[in-house]
């Protein structure tokens, strides 16, 4: 996987993520605005890195992976609220993100768990 793409995600989706979570919390996006741009800015990224060459599969497990490293203060203060370490919680959405894998593409879900692992550990704080 190529870890040079992803640190060029990581900081472009941090970026227009948060603009638009900021616009969320003032009120300017509703929930279902802020999940539609969400989910544009997810494909934007996708069809971005597979115009730069990668395959479906690995620009969707750049794109999850990313998600879930800018998730992290969600996911510590999840599993704070559940009273769990944060490598369950952490676990727990690599896992969803690898079914989501999955099923959209047709790949071993356990390949895809592996995969958004090692890419979500080499970024972990």
């Amino acid at each position: 996987m190529s870890h040079e793409l992803f640190d060029l995600v990581l900081p472009r989706l941090a970026k227009r993520l948060n603009r638009h979570l900021r616009r969320f919390q003032a009120g300017e996006l509703n929930e279902g605005q802020f999940s539609e741009k969400f989910e544009a800015l997810l494909q934007q990224q996708h069809a971005w890195l597979e115009n730069r060459g990668l395959d479906q599969i690995e620009a969707a497990e750049i794109v999850h992976g990313a998600v879930i490293v800018l998730s992290a203060p969600g996911l510590k203060a999840e599993a704070q609220e559940q009273s769990v370490p944060l490598e369950i919680v952490e676990h727990q959405a690599v896992q969803a993100a690898a079914a989501d894998i999955a099923q959209t593409y047709g790949v071993n879900v356990r390949k895809a768990t592996s995969r958004l692992s090692r890419l979500v550990a080499d970024y972990a704080e």
